[in-house]
């Protein structure tokens, strides 16, 4: 028996439906062979009953008949297998090839006493193997159709605990792995595919929440640079507004200083001439009383004399030579009155303060935040002309053939710039100079570009403009009178994302327009152009994108 079954192949005693070797074979009509439990749990889940091999169909369930020669050769060819891998574990005692299984590898669940580590675990044995051991599962046909996978451990955990068969399933109904048999009874009418195709299908979308994840850290290291560079921008921007900040004070403070002194300068030499004038009037006074004290001594001599003829003799001569003396009733030295130095100090301290505040680099400040503008063509209304650089615009009476993009105004003449504008602040100059009527400002990057539009801060239009030659206007809803001292030939734009900030000004005289204040800004932002309609060549002048100087 043991000659018969060497010259016997492997495939010969597998069963068909567990692809193993044959427990308990037995034998169906047909002829074909299959394990007992195999068949019965087979019959069990399928009607009508029909052979898993040939597909023959029985009316009736078919009596099992036990196959004594199948039994007894599957027999002997497992006890020749186990006697094989016996020789083959202990040649690999002698040899130990491979690496030794380390803490955290899987181990060759064959190898006896050293283990080596395993190269692959098998989905149906429930082993794992190293490179000896895998060897029937490379070389038998019947082992070759095991599904082998990278060594796992806990391989029990891939069984059903309910009908001890591989989870080979998996049940889209309820998001779990089943095995064949709970497909049939649990999950009946569920959709069930094979585990293979909803790994596919789930790397797959791992693959795109990976890319979905390494986008959104992307963006956020990009936002960080954007943040780092705000912050480094934000210091150069207050490193210049601290130095220009301390040259105002200074010359403030220096301008007090000399104001300060000029005042206890005039308020001393106020005192002087006071003291001048006393003193003066004092010497005066002190020789009239030298001349009366001289008199009065004169006068009581002359009295004290007991000679009648020479008293009576010298009378008249000390009378009629009396020393000349001032009327001193009016005479005064007032204290001087400082409040009009005090006045006249601090009207001069104003007027120099008034100076430096006029001083203050207002344009310069915004003027720094200077972009580069340039008009983009496929965004102007077919009537516009652009000049060749992009820096002018007019409009035209005849209506141009343009393709009739997305970008494109098609009822209001207007040109957006080819920059845009997402953070931080910005600045641009456009000369108005000889128009009758203009809009200037920024717009939303989502504006409504077709037919007749609304424009309102609401609607992400901020803008100004002018009308009937000397009307200014804030475009709100409704629209604000602006009132201005002069006639702007050039007009300044400046934004400021993070203030919410639009402000127009009128560059030549260094003056504020207007600003709108508290905008929120949710989208990028373009600089907005409108020359309005030519009438009759009365508006016929372009609007100029100027160089900021």
């Amino acid at each position: 028996m043991s000659a018969a079954s060497s010259l016997l192949t492997e495939d010969q005693f597998l069963c068909s439906i567990c692809l193993d070797v044959f427990t308990d074979p037995v034998t169906i009509p047909c002829g074909h062979n299959f394990c007992k439990t195999c068949i019965t749990q087979h019959w069990d889940i399928n009607v009508p009953y029909k052979c898993p091999n040939c597909k023959e169909v029985f009316n009736m369930r078919p009596k099992l008949q036990v196959n004594n020669f199948i039994s007894e050769m599957a027999a002997q060819f497992r006890q020749s297998a186990q006697q094989k891998a016996s020789s083959s574990s202990s040649e690999q005692q002698v040899s130990k090839p491979g690496e030794v299984s380390k803490p955290g590898e899987v181990p060759c669940d064959d190898c006896t006493g050293t283990k080596l580590k395993a190269l692959k675990s098998c989905l149906v044995c429930l082993a794992s193997y190293c490179e000896t051991h895998l060897e029937p599962h490379l070389t038998k046909s019947g082992l070759k159709r095991h599904q082998l996978i990278d060594p796992v451990e806990n391989l029990e955990g891939r069984m059903c605990t309910k009908h001890d068969k591989l989870l080979e399933l998996f049940c889209k109904t309820d998001q779990m792995c089943v095995c064949m048999l709970c497909s049939i009874s649990d999950h009946q009418g569920h959709s069930v595919v094979p585990l293979k195709e909803e790994y596919e299908g789930k790397k797959g979308e791992l693959g795109k929440t990976y890319t979905e994840i390494h986008q959104m850290i992307q963006k956020r290291q990009l936002k960080i640079e954007e943040m780092r560079l705000s912050v480094e921008l934000s210091k150069k921007d207050a490193d210049r507004e601290i130095a220009a900040g301390v040259q105002v004070f200074s010359a403030l403070k220096e301008s007090v200083e000399r104001s300060q002194a000029e005042l206890i300068d005039t308020i001393k030499e106020k005192q002087r001439e006071t003291e001048k004038q006393a003193e003066g009037f004092i010497k005066e006074l002190e020789q009239e009383i030298s001349e009366l004290e001289k008199r009065s001594s004169e006068v009581e001599q002359l009295s004290q004399s007991e000679d009648h003829l020479h008293l009576l003799q010298s009378f008249p001569s000390l009378k009629n030579t009396a020393p000349p003396t001032k009327d001193w009733t009016g005479v005064s030295v007032p204290p001087p009155v400082y409040e009009e130095t005090m006045v006249r100090a601090l009207s001069q301290l104003e007027e120099t303060l008034s100076k430096q505040m006029k001083k203050l680099p207002k344009m310069k400040r915004v003027q720094q935040y200077a972009v580069d503008v340039t008009l983009d063509p496929d965004t102007a209304h077919p009537k516009l002309i652009l000049s060749d650089d992009g820096k002018q615009v007019k409009h035209g009476d005849v209506k141009k053939k343009l393709p009739a993009n997305p970008e494109r105004f098609d009822y209001c003449v207007c040109v957006l710039s080819k920059q845009i504008f997402s953070s931080g602040r910005f600045y641009y100059e456009v000369q108005v100079k000889e128009k009758t009527e203009w809009d200037l400002g920024v717009v939303r990057e989502s504006i409504n570009r077709k037919g007749s539009i609304t424009a309102s801060p609401q609607d992400g239009y901020w803008r100004i403009g002018l009308r009937n030659k000397n009307e200014y206007y804030a475009l709100t809803d409704p629209p604000v009178r602006l009132s201005l001292k002069c006639q702007p030939e050039k007009v300044g734009v400046f934004v400021d994302f993070e203030e919410g900030l639009v402000s127009f000004y009128d560059v030549d005289a260094a003056a504020l327009i207007y600003s709108f204040t508290g905008c929120c800004f949710t989208q990028k932002l373009y600089p907005f152009f409108c020359p309005c309609l030519n009438n009759d060549g009365k508006n016929s002048a372009p609007l100029i994108i100027s160089l900021v100087s």
